[in-house]
């Protein structure tokens, strides 16, 4: 599995799909998502096995967008470990922002 995995999953559900950041004024609803570290399994002093951590972030300003729940099955789609992170009200901007946290090996 590889990063396309969680992007390829995202586009399933929103042609509104950026890494790691969206441009500058882009129209809401929007899906960010990005690779923030690794977690490595060693063996005999190797690397062995790498998991790819990131998150993704949904940027909405409806509370019943069903993006908030198409990207939850869509991630159950693939193989990655993710869960949810958190949901914060960004009163700067109006907008409601989740965030899930992935694995991808």
């Amino acid at each position: 599995m590889s990063l396309n995995t969680i992007k390829d999953a995202l586009l399933g559900v929103s042609d509104a799909v950026y890494h790691f950041s969206a441009p500058p004024n882009t129209p809401q609803p929007y899906i960010e998502w990005a690779e923030d570290g690794e977690s490595v399994f060693m063996a005999c002093n190797r690397h062995a096995e790498t998991a790819i951590s990131g998150t993704v972030d949904l940027y909405t300003k409806d509370d019943a967008d069903p993006l908030r729940t198409a990207i939850p099955e869509a991630l159950n789609n693939t193989e990655c470990a993710w869960y949810k992170n958190s949901t914060q009200y960004e009163e700067d901007t109006g907008l409601i922002h989740d965030e899930w946290v992935f694995e991808v090996f």
